[in-house]
């Protein structure tokens, strides 16, 4: 019988500042707003609108018509899939190189802190994205004007060609690639890796890769499935993982003729190695809001988090819970545990706002 996670995780903590991350390749401004049903005075006194149905039907009977909907700010922070989960990693005494769209010559406005202590290497302009939170999910509005020109080329531009990029690479204990449904020249990026960049270094079996596509829907089924057996091409170079929110996860089953039959235990467990069996990878994880599930060649396993019915924040908690899944890889802890500081580090980050500690997370974790 495994050990407890927490008692893994106190066994292997000291391993986190011996670890090196590449990440990329995103990076944004993000606005945290609620919007306001019923305003009373000034501030904070106001009703907001709690769901998205309610957000929804307002909208909608603004048809034919016009509305006005205030946004309330909550708080500008560093945004994107790439920073907040590198950032989460930081947090956690990894040692991180950063390379996303953080500013047009130099990281700008909420990205230039973390980018100073990532020394990190700017693609260009970042995106801009108002978040509009509800007690039942998230609207995120994204402006990617930049994103189309991060490509190969600008790509190795900015790291000193493939010579750059090798050495960047080959310093990795774990490359994360993330955000790929909004940077349209990625999967021809994740080609230059698998066909540049890792054949050439010494091999690695311990390297991890993970991968976030981060809300495929607006991308087409044939551009989902090359990008997905792209991805499968890096398991000849170290151990990939895909990690998917439910209704990414169940978008990617239906892509590769894989079906979902809910959030329970039993199906969950079922869609993450289904399509883990299609892809071939080693680890698929699956987060709903309040359970996570994964599958690998041990197995599957599940475990119910901390769910927390009023959160602070709820942008960015996937890609912490993404972060301390990849920690727990990293710190080699059982694919049970790294679930249990997957779905720990996405608790706390949403009841504060921050990513958490080593230390916060070891408090966080049952004995």
């Amino acid at each position: 019988m495994s050990r407890s996670p927490l008692k893994q995780l106190q066994a292997a903590r000291s391993l986190a500042s011996t670890k090196n991350v590449l990440a990329g390749l995103d990076g944004f401004v993000d606005k945290i707003v609620i919007p306001v049903a019923t305003r009373h005075g000034a501030g904070e006194a106001f009703e907001p609108i709690k769901t998205l149905t309610e957000f929804g039907l307002r909208v909608q009977a603004a048809a034919g018509k016009s509305t006005n909907i205030e946004l309330h700010p909550r708080m500008e922070k560093l945004g994107g899939n790439g920073p907040l989960m590198a950032g989460a990693l930081q947090a956690y005494g990894t040692e991180l190189k950063y390379i996303g769209t953080l500013g047009a010559k130099s990281p700008v406005g909420a990205l230039a802190d973390f980018a100073a202590g990532s020394a990190a290497i700017t693609l260009g302009e970042p995106g801009l994205t108002t978040a509009i939170e509800f007690s039942d999910g998230k609207l995120m509005l994204g402006i990617t004007s930049d994103f189309g020109n991060v490509d190969r080329a600008r790509l190795l531009e900015r790291t000193g060609g493939e010579a750059g990029l090798r050495a960047l690479t080959a310093k990795a204990d774990l490359v994360a690639l993330v955000n790929w449904t909004m940077l349209p020249h990625m999967t021809d990026i994740f080609r230059v890796f698998v066909e540049n960049i890792l054949p050439a270094l010494p091999a690695k079996p311990t390297r991890q890769f993970f991968f976030d596509l981060a809300d495929p829907e607006k991308r087409t089924d044939a551009e989902i499935l090359e990008a997905l057996q792209t991805i499968a091409r890096f398991e000849s170079f170290g151990r990939a993982t895909l990690g998917l929110n439910f209704k990414e996860a169940e978008h990617v089953g239906r892509v590769l003729g894989v079906a979902s039959a809910g959030e329970e235990e039993a199906p969950l467990r079922q869609l993450a190695a289904d399509i883990r069996a299609r892809l071939k990878l080693s680890t698929v994880v699956v987060h709903p809001r309040k359970t996570a599930a994964c599958a690998t060649a041990e197995g599957t396993f599940f475990v119910v988090g901390p769910y927390c019915e009023t959160p602070l924040v709820t942008t960015g908690a996937g890609d912490h819970f993404n972060a301390g899944f990849a920690l727990g890889q990293l710190l080699g802890l059982t694919p049970d545990a790294c679930l249990a500081t997957g779905v720990a580090t996405s608790g706390l980050y949403v009841r504060s706002g921050f990513s958490p500690t080593l230390d916060d997370l070891e408090k966080s974790l049952p004995a």
